[in-house]
């Protein structure tokens, strides 16, 4: 398939209808497709300055995204990192301090264990360990494992 910037431009096109893309994202997929030598990053330069791509778009609907799916900021942090979204953009994206994550948290914590405080310290470190590995800070796994009344 011949790699001009028509040909190119299309296939972003037809990844971005599909759903947002970080830059580095859409440059490895069209890498893929049409090799290092092909002039792809003409084509991204085009998609930025005409509003088509956008870091900081990608990472609000990436974050709305995971934080639906119930993943913390720690991990949603970790994700955008990989895909090459500056960090400023991803930390003002997700805001890790808001309390709206203590609240998911607290959200998950009963959906799988159910109300009430956790009956034993082994009890308490199981479903610590959950939200951890979920992506919750150490202090946003107190919180919700905490009364939310002592707040």
């Amino acid at each position: 398939m011949p790699a001009d910037g028509p040909v190119i431009r299309r296939a972003a096109f037809d990844l971005l209808a599909r759903r947002e893309h970080s830059v580095q994202e859409l440059g490895e997929k069209l890498r893929q497709k049409f090799g290092s030598s092909a002039p792809i990053d003409i084509e991204i330069e085009r998609l930025l300055a005409e509003g088509l791509l956008d870091d900081a778009r990608f990472a609000e609907a990436f974050t709305r995204m995971h934080r639906n799916r119930g993943h913390g900021p720690q991990r949603i942090l970790h994700e955008l990192k990989q895909r090459g979204v500056d960090a400023a953009i991803s930390e003002a994206c997700v805001d890790a301090r808001s309390t709206q994550w203590i609240e998911l948290a607290r959200s998950i914590r009963s959906r799988r264990f159910g109300e009430g405080q956790p009956p034993s310290s082994a009890e308490w470190q199981r479903q610590a360990r959950h939200l951890q590995t979920r992506g919750f800070t150490t202090d946003q796994v107190r919180r919700a494992l905490r009364d939310p009344d002592d707040d």
